[in-house]
């Protein structure tokens, strides 16, 4: 370290202040807080990824260095994240003029803490006018085959927008899936273009997906999910991505402080790497989790629940016998505890024929927790077979995921 910069790291030290990283600094591995961390179980065939698809630094129309998010990825405990820069749309070319738009992707690379296993992952964002709108490019191999501007406008954000513009998005997009990049629909549901707020279907995105070039679709973008983007990705098998799209700090937009969390993609890998989630991607093998709730198809969100929910100790209860000192009674009533070890407060509906003494139809297991429950067969039975509704598990628009759970029982008879 120079000299004068040593004086300035103590200069600032000295008054109570945080030097701000510069641009060959690596991020330091944060303390592990496990109130902000975003954890859900592996399944018991994959491995349970968490990934943030979407976000912006200073590169494009975000506020912060790449460095930043790679530390906010590391606090959040993600696996992988992408920084995926608008290529067209530049508000700070006049101060940050960067020729190559891969230069995000590096600078987070080059930021992470030695030893860290956060992936970072090569995106970009093509952005158009409606009808092609946003589509992210990601497991890019080199960001600039995807913008094309024939002469250069100057430094004027608008003037380089719309130059860039002039190449077809459709160009965009074809580059893109030559690179063998995942290439998904971001916020169709976008009021500033679509006053209703209702994603539909447009020629263009139909011919991308008939095409193979289109793969998946935002259901949950910042603060929206939408119920007609969710209905898209099951009409038109697209992979469900759940993403922050986060601009300021994430700490901003998903206060940790009130409980809050990014939106973010459950990727159910063979194995934990960018070929694994890469994979699981064109697999649609993904859940996405926006605010407390999870979406995704059946066949990928049943069996992370059942990874996520475990009956324990369940048993016929005893109490002394008084008219035989010494000896118990084995009563025809269950109790049981329903353990809940994601990140998502589990909210129960009782679909089966028993009641619970403590509770009523609708129950709620909270995240890392456990609940007791009662159950009054009416009978001594050898099994009794628990029915719920998920509330807060979708695998289709208004359609709770009903999982059951059988348990056996031993009795005296």
């Amino acid at each position: 370290m120079s000299t004068n910069r040593f004086a300035w790291v103590l200069a600032i030290t000295l008054l109570g202040l945080t030097p701000v990283l510069s641009a060959h600094d690596k991020v330091r591995q944060p303390p592990e807080n496990e109130a902000r961390l975003i954890r859900f179980p592996d399944t018991a065939t994959h491995k349970t990824l968490v990934v943030d698809l979407h976000t912006h630094s200073v590169f494009s129309d975000g506020h912060v260095w790449p460095s930043i998010r790679v530390g906010e990825a590391l606090r959040d405990g993600l696996d992988a994240l992408a920084i995926t820069e608008h290529l067209e749309w530049q508000p700070h070319r006049a101060d940050l003029p960067h020729p190559d738009r891969n230069r995000a992707f590096e600078e987070a690379a080059a930021a992470l803490p030695d030893g860290s296993d956060l992936i970072v992952i090569a995106g970009s964002e093509i952005t158009r006018e409606e009808p092609a709108g946003h589509m992210n490019a990601v497991f890019l191999s080199d960001a600039n085959a995807l913008l094309k501007v024939d002469s250069d406008p100057g430094t004027d954000r608008f003037d380089y927008y719309l130059a860039a513009n002039e190449w077809p998005a459709e160009e965009a997009v074809r580059a893109a899936n030559e690179q063998g990049a995942f290439v998904f629909w971001n916020h169709p549901f976008w009021t500033a273009t679509l006053p209703t707020g209702v994603s539909r279907m447009t020629d263009f995105h139909a011919a991308l997906i008939k095409a193979g070039q289109l793969h998946g679709i935002e259901i949950a973008n910042g603060a929206t999910y939408s119920e007609h983007a969710h209905r898209l990705a099951m009409d038109h098998e697209l992979a469900m991505i759940g993403v922050s799209d986060v601009h300021n700090l994430v700490d901003w937009d998903y206060p940790p402080a009130i409980g809050a969390h990014r939106p973010v993609t459950l990727v159910f890998a063979e194995e934990r790497s960018a070929a694994g989630i890469r994979d699981a991607l064109f697999a649609q093998r993904t859940v996405v989790w926006f605010k407390n709730l999870l979406v995704g198809r059946e066949a990928v969100l049943k069996p992370l629940l059942q990874a996520a929910l475990d009956v324990q100790d369940a048993a016929y209860r005893r109490i002394p016998d008084i008219r035989n000192p010494g000896q118990e009674i084995e009563l025809a009533i269950v109790d049981l505890t329903l353990t809940n070890i994601s990140d998502a407060d589990v909210q129960l509906r009782n679909r089966s024929p028993y009641t619970f003494t403590q509770h009523g139809d609708h129950m709620v297991i909270p995240a890392h927790s456990s609940l007791r429950l009662t159950v009054r067969p009416g009978e001594k039975v050898p099994q009794i077979n628990l029915d719920f509704e998920i509330t807060n598990a979708l695998v289709a628009p208004k359609t709770p995921l009903r999982m059951q759970h059988l348990i056996e029982l031993k009795t005296d008879g």
